[in-house]
């Protein structure tokens, strides 16, 4: 017995890989792509602020009571802060 043949021999009775051929794994699928969002930030600027979280908190409780969103509420609160100053109310409320 040659030295490949022991070589073969050992690796068969040992489950080895060598020169076995390995399936190749299944091709995952493609990612579905989101359908298109409706555009609804066109033309927007972010505004980032930072408060405790107590404030969102209350924000939040207080959109909730309403049936708003925050971002409305917020809106709302621009445009007071606006007519305090004299400017005009500019802020989109939903």
């Amino acid at each position: 017995m040659s030295k490949a043949d022991l070589s073969n021999v050992l690796s068969k009775a040992g489950g080895g890989t060598r020169g076995k051929q390995i399936p190749a794994a299944p091709e995952a699928p493609a990612p579905k792509k989101a359908p298109p969002a409706a555009n609804t930030r066109a033309g927007m600027s972010p505004i980032t602020v930072h408060y405790p979280p107590a404030v969102r908190d209350q924000l939040k409780i207080i959109a909730i009571e309403e049936r708003r969103t925050m971002q409305s509420l917020i809106g709302e609160a621009y445009n007071d802060l606006f007519a305090k100053y004299g400017k005009p109310e500019i802020a989109p409320v939903d």
